[in-house]
């Protein structure tokens, strides 16, 4: 690139070096052109009223004398020494105008060099500034690179120093998932409090609310709540609306009521027992599993972030009953939520 920079700055300096003569010249021979064109008027002015004295000075119906015959001569010879000087100088600016010219072409192509020298400094330019910053990333990540590296030595060196410790892990065999299809039992597991989600009591008094709900002349979408039962309410949307339905090979009119959703809560929070107190034989969920057999009933948990460590106590302890156990993580938040449009859960 400096290389480029000393190039472009000598055929600058070339190039105005060239126009200063040039603009010198031609000032010059502006100057000449003046000077000649001034004597020489002065000749042909002198010549002009030198014959009309002297015709003045001829008598009157005589012929010229040899005096004024030499000083016509004279001036006759000064008047074509004066035009060819003035013929002379007209050519030599014509000929001063075409090498003016000839510059002209060739300082509009020293121009045209210069743009293209330009245009390809520029170019060459940015590819070296893009090369530059292509090396400055291509460093910064080798020198992440080496940190991490230098990182991850010392946590080796420090791990071959310290003594070997055998650590004991229990694990829970997991058998291939498969969706659940016979009974199931509900739980929520949230601030490590565990609860029996009363799932098939809500939606039998939610059936008692469609029955009524049907016998009823609104149409549309509305709300509905039922509950409380042990503790949880459904809030739930429903559809009425009445359509042809074909019965006994006939088509008659009917109306239909379905559930759009339904969500379920806890009245207060934190609800349920703490986990230290499950299944330690009197809590609520032992009585739940009481009346269930293991190979036919999985148990599916609806955890929160919050417990999600607790899940795995409240795992093994169920897999230590022989309850196949399926989770349900939901957000922060999020309420229990049940549709005819969901998936059944996967158990392990």
């Amino acid at each position: 690139m400096a290389n480029l920079k000393r190039k472009r700055s000598t055929i600058e300096l070339g190039h105005d070096a060239f126009l200063d003569i040039v603009a010198n010249l031609v000032g010059i021979l502006i100057i000449l052109v003046v000077v000649l064109g001034a004597q020489s008027t002065e000749v042909i002015q002198r010549a002009i009223h030198e014959p009309d004295d002297a015709a003045i000075a001829t008598p009157e119906g005589g012929f010229a004398t040899e005096e004024q015959l030499q000083k016509l001569a004279g001036s006759s010879m000064r008047a074509a020494a004066a035009r060819a000087d003035s013929d002379r100088l007209e050519a030599l600016v014509k000929q001063y105008d075409r090498e003016l010219a000839a510059r002209e072409k060739q300082r509009a192509m020293l121009m045209d060099l210069l743009t293209e020298a330009q245009a390809a400094w520029q170019a060459n330019q940015d590819k070296m500034d893009q090369q530059a910053l292509a090396r400055a990333k291509r460093q910064t990540e080798f020198d992440v690179a080496r940190q991490k590296l230098e990182q991850l030595q010392g946590t080796r060196d420090q791990i071959d120093n310290q003594p070997e410790n055998v650590v004991a892990l229990d694990h829970l065999p997991t058998p291939m998932a498969k969706t659940v299809f016979g009974k199931e039992v509900h739980l929520r597991l949230k601030d490590n409090h565990v609860s029996v989600v009363p799932i098939d009591g809500l939606v039998k008094e939610m059936e008692r609310d469609l029955q009524r709900a049907l016998s009823g002349s609104r149409q549309g979408r509305s709300d509905g709540a039922v509950g409380p039962v042990r503790g949880y309410v459904a809030r739930y949307v429903m559809d009425k609306s009445q359509g042809v339905v074909a019965r006994g090979g006939k088509a008659q009119m009917a109306t239909r009521v379905q559930v759009v959703g339904m969500k379920l809560e806890p009245m207060s929070e934190p609800h349920g027992q703490p986990l230290s107190r499950t299944l330690t034989g009197s809590s609520e969920l032992d009585v739940e599993l009481a009346g269930h057999n293991p190979s036919t009933t999985t148990i599916t948990v609806w955890v929160y972030p919050d417990s999600f460590a607790a899940f795995r106590s409240l795992k093994e302890r169920l897999y230590a009953k022989g309850f196949a156990t399926a989770a349900r993580p939901l957000p922060k938040g999020e309420k229990i939520g049940l549709s005819s449009q969901g998936s059944r859960s996967n158990a392990q």
